[in-house]
């Protein structure tokens, strides 16, 4: 870039020649000059004129002054109602989530007085002990302490819904696994040869109780375990022959009797529906069946109470000098 300068008809003209470093330099050098001189004319000018109170300069800077901090809290409650309009919303969904976890707590049997210890628990001063939240009332004049404020008590009543939740998932695991423990499922598919009660021994011909019930299959159908549990013995027998036994916690102990084979051995711990043995007539056996026992504390009960058929109900023995038609399955 050429610059030429002359200062009269007949002075000589110079000729100025810059490249775009020093263009770029003398530019930058410009703004920086005029920023300082800016900042010189707000600070000794400006300020001044507000402080001594000019006549024109004053009001002008007043004005200008005013109209920023007008829009900085126009700004400010707008971000204000915003967020209020927010907790808001959040207040309604955590009294809808209170209101089903609560509903969720009745189901899974968490009594009342549970969840009354629980909230008092956790409640703090500005929300009640009972843990119930009401509909959202806008604020009139939101403040950030206020909503600040309001953000503390949602944040405790999450975490209480939240708490109630995991108490109701806990009791709800607590009946699941109480229901893996509890012989609920037959042992071998089929229907029932001789059910629990008294009946005619298949080889005395007498009056007898049968401790249990039987399932006609062929041998070496597999039997599986009526609930999960641990194997407490596994060994032969005179009257039951080749046993199994397991122990399911609280005293409740399920017996297979008559079998082939054994496929478990002591100490093993067994799943709900594992095969565990397999099906023979072995022992005080008159052909090839599974002979089920439940026993409580050492008490023999009636299987069918607790086992859970889709199919046709398990029926009882027969009575004492009726003839039923598997009187010829053993014990």
């Amino acid at each position: 870039m050429q610059i030429l300068i002359t200062h009269g008809r007949l002075a000589r003209t110079r000729c100025l020649q810059l490249n775009t470093l020093q263009l770029s330099l003398a530019g930058l050098g410009l703004v920086l000059g005029l920023m300082l001189l800016s900042g010189a004319i707000y600070h000794f000018i400006f300020l001044k004129a507000v402080n001594e109170g000019w006549p024109v300069v004053s009001q002008v800077v007043k004005l200008v002054v005013h109209d920023e901090s007008a829009q900085r809290d126009r700004f400010l409650r707008e971000n204000l109602d915003a967020m209020a309009t927010k907790v808001g919303e959040m207040q309604a969904k955590i009294v809808r989530l209170q209101a089903v976890s609560e509903r969720v707590a009745k189901l899974a049997g968490i009594k009342p007085e549970e969840l009354r210890e629980l909230q008092a628990a956790q409640a703090p001063v500005a929300v009640q002990a009972d843990g119930r939240g009401g509909p959202y009332i806008p604020l009139r004049s939101p403040t950030m302490e206020r909503i600040n404020a309001l953000v503390d008590d949602l944040t405790v009543l999450g975490d209480q819904s939240a708490d109630i939740y995991i108490l109701a998932e806990a009791r709800l695991s607590e009946r699941r696994l109480a229901g893996l423990l509890v012989p609920s499922m037959a042992p071998v598919d089929g229907p029932v040869g001789s059910g629990f009660g008294f009946r005619h021994d298949p080889f005395t011909g007498r009056a007898a109780l049968h401790t249990g019930l039987d399932f006609p299959a062929d041998i070496g159908t597999p039997i599986h375990a009526a609930a999960g549990g641990v194997v407490l013995s596994a060994e032969p027998d005179a009257a039951y022959g080749l046993a199994v036994q397991l122990d399911h916690g609280n005293g409740l102990v399920t017996r297979y009797a008559h079998t082939s084979r054994v496929l478990v051995k002591v100490g093993d711990l067994v799943k709900r529906g594992q095969p565990i043995a397999l099906v023979g007539s072995t022992g005080r056996s008159t052909g090839p069946h599974l002979h089920f026992e439940v026993l409580l504390d050492g008490s023999p009960q009636n299987p069918a109470r607790f086992l859970a058929r889709s199919s046709e109900p398990v029926p009882d023995a027969p009575q004492a000098g009726s003839r039923g038609r598997r009187l010829s399955q053993a014990r």
